[in-house]
């Protein structure tokens, strides 16, 4: 899909199959896709791009999550404002978080972002105002810009949808970006970008911020849109979660995120019902049973696709050897 005229035809494409979707399926069911395809986006322009893994991305989706559900609960601020808080709160614990593991790599970097993110976890699970195990409940919708009620679930998808186009612009946009050139050669040579100059930590610290903003407008809409915040969302179970999608869709690639959400959301709600249905073609009861299997499958999913990935690789590097003996 090189040729620009193929990928505007694909995006358009896209983008009529998402206004008609609520049509035909479950609005909230897609609002929620929306918001983990987003949070999936910005995920990848962090591991994909700038090739460091945050095991801490949970706690800008769900820490972002509990602000701005509070803000429009209690202190009672309009709904809009309420999101752009919730993205400040990703931004502003990303910065925080940033500064003590960015000069970190590797598997160091990884390990001090996900005991961070626990940290928070904690922090959530006592706080007064979180409501602990009980979640933040009855986070209302209120009216966008004073004017549009979103108490109508078709009026909210489409602001939703609107959103998530608007982040994935902004991603679309840095990666062909000359910082997003700079990330991309961080991440293929390190130590050559140094010596081109570049203040390495200083890009990846931008990147970091820029992903976990991008994560919180993820976590804030959800939590609109679901009515209440929980402990899932900071949890570091969905940090694996977005790793997950990120690998299913394809490392690196700008549409590949979107399409691990949707699978891997799609299998979280919908395997039960495959799972009967594969019980009544076969007669195997055991498949009934494969709704409550939900974290097996996942887990099967994730092994499969971190195989595949690492044979695709072992492919590319033999096949660019290959070209060097040539030449």
């Amino acid at each position: 899909m090189n040729n620009p005229l193929n990928k505007k035809l694909f995006y358009g494409a896209l983008l009529i199959l998402a206004l008609l979707a609520p049509f035909g399926l479950y609005p909230v069911f897609l609002m929620k896709m929306l918001c983990f395809a987003l949070f999936a986006c910005a995920f990848n322009l962090l591991i994909g791009y700038t090739g460091l893994l945050s095991f801490g991305h949970a706690a800008f989706f769900g820490g972002a999550g509990y602000v701005a559900g509070q803000a429009i609960k209690a202190w009672g601020v309009p709904t809009e404002i309420g999101l752009i808080l919730g993205t400040l709160t990703g931004a502003l614990i990303g910065l925080v978080m940033g500064l003590l593991a960015i000069r970190r790599q590797g598997i160091y970097f990884t390990m001090i972002t996900l005991a961070l993110a626990q940290m928070l976890f904690f922090v959530a699970l006592q706080a007064p105002f979180t409501g602990g195990e009980d979640g933040l409940q009855g986070i209302p919708r209120g009216k966008l810009l004073g004017f549009i009620d979103l108490s109508s679930d078709m009026t909210l998808y489409y602001v939703v949808l609107a959103i998530a186009i608007a982040g994935f612009a902004l991603i679309v946009r840095t990666i062909h970006s000359p910082f997003g050139q700079v990330l991309k050669a961080i991440k293929e040579n390190e130590p050559r970008a140094i010596s081109l100059g570049y203040d390495v930590d200083r890009y990846k610290l931008l990147a970091f911020v820029l992903s976990a903003a991008l994560t919180g407008l993820a976590g804030s809409t959800k939590a609109l849109i679901l009515g209440f915040e929980t402990l899932t969302d900071v949890h570091w179970s969905m940090s694996g979660l977005v790793v997950l999608m990120t690998l299913v869709g394809g490392l690196g690639t700008i549409v590949g995120p979107i399409v691990g959400a949707v699978i891997i959301i799609m299998l979280e709600n919908k395997l039960g019902d495959i799972g009967n249905w594969l019980a009544s073609v076969t007669h195997i009861e055991w498949f009934n049973t494969l709704g409550d299997s939900v974290t097996i499958v996942t887990g099967f999913i994730f092994i499969v696709s971190c195989s595949l990935l690492r044979r695709r690789r072992l492919c590319r590097r033999s096949g660019d050897q290959g070209l060097g003996r040539a030449d």
